[in-house]
């Protein structure tokens, strides 16, 4: 309810300051050049690799089991679409992840989807609600960015067709002033772990919601100390505080810790159990799971160089307790 209000706020203060704000980024205000994309296989899988395992796009645009331990995704729904997001995210309206596979896609130049993915920017020139993290996508690498693209492609048609998102009255209005241009900015040298770190870490968009919110954007003061509430069908989840507080972050796990923590969920070797009505999470584990020991590893190293914040977090509560 808080993040609600704060985003209700939010909307109503870009209504009446528009007028100072930079002027929202449209297909016709600087449309990104006509792009081709990559044929090789290995930037097909270069995308592969970042839609599912990095930038999570999986995530959000296919279906999740959250009948099972970390919601993983369900068979032959790779991409179309569908999932609800609404008061559960104390979210101002009711908002449905598109079907990016080619069935949806079909009629979109390849320009107009890396425009939506980077820059919020519908087909239509309709602004998208950043639940879609185009903020972060934009500022990846652009071969990157184009990968992805390239990956998407290649997705089965899944003939899905998914309704369209309710915001709120007052959120019509302040989206519009949401999507800015693209400023793409070239991959960190993974020998520079830290750097490279903190580019993995906006692509996954790590602090979206291990950060809590106020009018509407990210606590700075509170960046990575998880806090954010997620109403679940069996409760409540807090996500969890990475930052390296000894006592209630990260502070003392290793980086074989970190990288060990994310292996345990991979689909290969871990069988989902039922949750049932017990613990559940939105984290994606399975998922990121698939990101190399060395990406997993440069985040480690990226996260430790953050504030350190002492914040307790109790991860879940049942309802009605």
């Amino acid at each position: 309810m808080n993040r609600f209000l704060s985003l209700l706020a939010f909307a109503g203060w870009v209504a009446v300051s528009g007028c100072v704000r930079p002027k929202a980024y449209s297909p016709t205000t600087g449309r990104i050049q006509t792009i081709t994309l990559p044929t090789e296989t290995a930037r097909i899988e270069r995308g592969r690799y970042l839609a599912n395992h990095v930038a999570v796009c999986m995530d959000c645009h296919s279906k999740r089991d959250y009948n099972r331990l970390a919601g993983p995704l369900v068979p032959g729904t790779l991409g179309g679409g569908g999932e609800e997001f609404g008061k559960n995210y104390g979210l101002p309206g009711t908002y449905y992840a598109k079907n990016i596979t080619p069935f949806a896609l079909k009629s979109w130049s390849d320009t107009e989807v890396l425009l939506a993915m980077t820059a919020g920017v519908s087909k239509d020139g309709k602004p998208l609600f950043p639940l879609m993290p185009y903020a972060n996508y934009g500022q990846m690498d652009e071969t990157d960015a184009v990968a992805i693209v390239a990956y998407l492609r290649t997705l089965e048609p899944i003939a899905n067709p998914v309704p369209p998102s309710r915001p709120i009255a007052p959120m019509k209005l302040a989206m519009k002033l949401m999507p800015h241009k693209a400023r793409f900015q070239d991959m960190p040298t993974r020998k520079n772990s830290v750097e490279y770190g903190r580019y993995l870490v906006t692509l996954a968009g790590c602090q979206d919601c291990h950060t809590k919110r106020g009018m509407g954007g990210l606590t700075k003061k509170a960046a990575f100390a998880g806090g954010t509430e997620i109403r679940l069908a069996n409760g409540m989840l807090r996500t969890a505080n990475i930052t390296p507080d000894p006592e209630t972050g990260i502070g003392t796990w290793t980086k074989a810790d970190f990288i060990r923590r994310f292996k345990t969920y991979d689909p290969a070797t871990f069988p989902a159990p039922e949750a049932g009505s017990g613990f559940n999470t939105v984290m994606p584990w399975t998922l990121y799971a698939g990101m190399t020991e060395q990406d997993l590893g440069a985040i480690y190293d990226y996260l430790k160089t953050v504030k350190p914040i002492r914040n307790k977090v109790a991860f879940f509560r049942t309802h009605g307790l």
